[in-house]
């Protein structure tokens, strides 16, 4: 049972990593840097599968009432600004800075919980989120690089992904389940995003690419949609099998894993001050999830 739950994580560990550094390499190597496009692309192609794979029974979607998938277009809408900010953040700064900024979404996700429900915060839970916050303060006053607008774009992916766990979470709706969930978002990306391309100027950017003909690209894009939706399986799988406490570990190893190998992938620049905000965020994160733990007991 154990060997069976460590398989799991290490399969989302492995789609987890390998996602997010193809997405880099599309993103940063490449420099397609026009979200409405690649993001749509990946919905789209995510939307298809899970759509085949319901039909063939592999994965278990059933008609989606139409009430339930209205209710739930908020969380599509934050889900579109998740991916749009985060693709746009990514493509300007290396994958362990993007991460100090994504945990930091952890803070909105708690901030909205106390304003609108009035919950009390253990010390323990305060700590973490105050290096979470310290983490990602600091983080662009010691980037040697300084990318003002990546770290723009972090601050509107972090919020759409603290906001989007509160409604995900509090949604009651016993119509929907994650990857029904999912299905909605990618159907309602894929039609904002259309509709978006042409006014945000990547259609015609897009068209003036240069590696619009490149196997490379092909190939890169062709595996972020199929990485990403076996990621959503993985993730699914990973949390309909462990305790919570459990899938938040396994998401911490994914990332630190991420962290780690970067620098062997992809060129960026990090100084002493820059990596121990990295660090620290990664600790608060640990702590946040035991600091959970214990306040169930």
């Amino acid at each position: 049972m154990h060997f069976k739950r460590h398989v799991t994580g290490l399969i989302f560990c492995f789609f987890y990593v390998v996602s997010y550094f193809t997405n880099k390499y599309v993103l940063s190597v490449l420099k397609f840097t026009y979200p409405t496009l690649f993001q749509g692309w990946q919905t789209c192609i995510g939307g298809l599968l899970l759509l085949v794979t319901g039909k063939l029974g592999w994965v278990n979607i059933s008609g989606i009432p139409r009430s339930a998938a209205i209710s739930w277009l908020p969380g599509s809408f934050l889900f579109v600004g998740n991916i749009y900010a985060g693709s746009r953040a990514l493509s300007r700064l290396p994958i362990p800075f993007f991460f100090t900024l994504h945990n930091a979404s952890e803070v909105i996700n708690c901030l909205i919980l106390k304003l609108t429900q009035r919950e009390r915060i253990p010390w323990m839970k305060l700590f973490s989120l105050s290096l979470l916050v310290i983490s990602a303060i600091n983080l662009p006053l010691c980037d040697p690089q300084s990318e003002f607008g990546g770290y723009m774009w972090a601050l509107v992916h972090l919020f759409c992904v603290g906001a989007y766990r509160v409604f995900q979470t509090h949604f009651k709706s016993t119509h929907l389940s994650d990857l029904e969930q999912q299905y909605i978002n990618y159907l309602f990306s894929v039609l904002l995003l259309a509709f978006a391309a042409h006014p945000t100027g990547d259609l015609f950017g897009a068209l003036e690419f240069p590696f619009l003909l490149s196997p490379r690209f092909h190939s890169g894009c062709c595996a972020s949609a199929l990485l990403g939706f076996f990621l959503l399986l993985a993730t699914v799988k990973l949390k309909s099998g462990l305790p919570l406490e459990l899938c938040g570990i396994w998401i911490i190893l994914a990332k630190v894993f991420s962290t780690c190998l970067s620098p062997l992938v992809f060129n960026m620049e990090i100084n002493p001050p820059s990596l121990c905000c990295v660090i620290f965020s990664h600790v608060g994160e640990a702590l946040l999830i035991y600091s959970e733990k214990t306040s169930q007991i």
